[in-house]
Parts: structure tokens; C-alpha cells; sequence
């Protein structure tokens, strides 16, 4: 599977299933059914609720934990550095892990300002070694430059909104500025995208499911991507867009097609 090293020179699997919206009592079965198609990325957060049977799944099966990339989040009531230290401990106790290989603040939450010393407990869970890297998610320029100048370890990924309709070139320079892999979440526009004449066309081109060309197109520019499904063989078929390679033709009329839609929150607004 391709990977990307981040900057302490943990690797990362490019693609990786998404658990967001999978409710409790199914995450076990999906994360297993990810296992089973080939995954080895797993992508969760405190807040989906989820984390017990995330961690039952990871714990059940026979692949070996260094072969395996989990990555959960931050609660936002959890920010603060006290609070911070207290919320991992307890995400570790839902997962029943003994480390996670990427820990990451999931929103900046601006109006409380508490990122600065959230990131200062994320600093020294990553120093004793529970978490293989730290990062933080929907981070745009100003928090990110913040975080930077009191930072004693420079955050290794940022995870944010990206597809077609919504590139978000700006978030994606400053992380990459800073030395940051680029995680995209909700990588197909929640399906919107995939709808796109243009994007149609291009599948239709290469013999590939529209899903896998926009993945394709992610990959292409060195993002990692989350997608997340319930459902085998659109997990399967998302799995194989790792296959796929489109021209720079391709890749240029998808870059076209941004549009400034936003399927999330935004970043610069939330602040619960």
C-alpha cells in the first residue's frame, strides 16, 4: 500500500476507511470488514462515539498492531492541557490500545482559545510515546501559525475538508509550509462530487466508479484520504482507487471544478 512519511518519519497509509456517522454497535464489523478488503488505516475521534468497538476490532484481529495505522481525536469539551492529558487517557481506556499512531486536536474552536495549550498535553503524550505522532484537523493559516510559534514539536498531519467543490488551497499551503501531510476527510463531497458531469466523464473514460477518480485525484497530489462507507463493495471499489492513475488532463478539469462548497462545519465559526 503507498504511504507517506511524516515529518518524525512515521509512516502513513494513503488511503484509509473513515469512521465517522458508524454507529456504535456496527464499527466493529466495519472496521473488520476493512481488515478483511485490505485496510490498514482507520481513521476515529472521541466524539463519533464509537471508539469501544473501533478498539474491540483492532484488539480481535490477526494482523500484527505495527502493521496497523489508528488514528483517533480530541474531544472539543476536552480541550485545555489538564482536560487534553484526561481526554486521551480515555479514549485509550474506550480503544483498550496501549498507543495510537496519530493523536489529533479535531477542531481549533477559536472563540475559546485553548488550542495553545491543548497542543502543549498533546507535546508530552507524544513524548512518552502513546502517541506515534500528533497533528490537529480543521486548522486554517492563522491557527496553524499560532500553534507554530509556541510549539516545542510542530504538528506532523492537518485533517480538513477537501474534494473537488471545496480544494481549500489555502489550508493546504500552510500545512504544507509547515511540514504537514495533508489529510483530506469527506474526500468524495459527501457524494456530491461524484454526481459531476465532468468527473462522470472522466470515470467513464477510464472504466473506474466516479468515487475512485476523485480518490485518484486526491492521491495524485499526495493527500491522504478517509473515505468512510458502511457497505462492502463500495468500501472494496474505494480500496482500489489506490490503482487508478489519471493524466494531467484528468487532473486539471477536476481542479476546475472548485466551487467553495462546504459540506462541514467551518472552521473559522465553530466553536463547540
Amino acid at each position: 500500500m503507498s504511504t507517506i512519511t511524516l515529518s518524525n518519519g512515521t509512516t502513513i497509509p494513503k488511503i484509509g476507511l473513515g469512521l465517522w456517522q458508524v454507529p456504535a454497535d456496527e464499527v466493529q464489523a466495519n472496521v473488520e470488514q476493512g481488515l478483511e478488503i485490505g485496510y490498514r488505516h482507520f481513521d476515529g475521534a472521541a466524539a463519533y462515539g464509537n471508539e469501544e468497538g473501533f478498539g474491540a476490532a483492532i484488539r480481535a484481529t490477526d494482523v500484527p498492531r505495527e502493521d496497523l495505522f489508528i488514528t483517533t481525536k480530541l474531544q472539543n469539551s476536552d480541550q485545555g492541557y489538564n482536560e487534553a492529558l484526561a481526554g486521551f487517557e480515555a479514549s485509550m481506556d474506550r480503544l483498550g490500545l496501549d498507543y495510537v499512531d496519530l493523536y489529533l486536536i479535531h477542531w481549533p474552536l477559536p472563540k475559546r482559545g485553548l488550542y495553545i495549550e491543548t497542543w502543549k498535553a498533546f507535546e508530552e503524550i507524544y513524548n512518552s510515546g502513546r502517541a506515534k505522532a500528533i497533528g490537529i484537523s480543521n486548522f486554517m493559516p492563522s491557527a496553524i501559525e499560532a500553534v507554530l510559534d509556541s510549539a516545542a514539536i510542530a504538528p506532523m498531519v492537518n485533517q480538513f475538508e477537501a474534494h473537488p467543490s471545496l480544494q481549500q488551497r489555502g489550508y493546504e499551503a500552510a500545512s504544507r509550509k509547515a511540514g504537514m501531510a495533508v489529510e483530506a476527510y469527506s474526500p468524495i463531497g459527501h457524494g456530491a462530487d461524484i454526481a459531476n458531469p465532468v468527473v462522470e466523464e472522466i470515470a467513464a473514460a477510464h472504466n473506474a466508479s466516479p468515487a475512485q477518480v476523485v480518490l485518484a485525484w486526491h492521491l495524485a497530489q499526495d493527500r491522504i484520504v478517509i473515505p468512510k462507507s458502511r457497505h462492502l463493495e463500495r468500501m472494496q471499489e474505494n480500496f482500489e482507487a489506490t490503482k487508478l492513475e489519471l493524466g494531467t488532463e484528468d487532473l486539471s478539469r477536476i481542479d476546475a471544478l472548485e466551487s467553495g462548497i462546504r459540506q462541514n462545519a467551518d472552521p473559522e465559526t465553530k466553536n463547540s
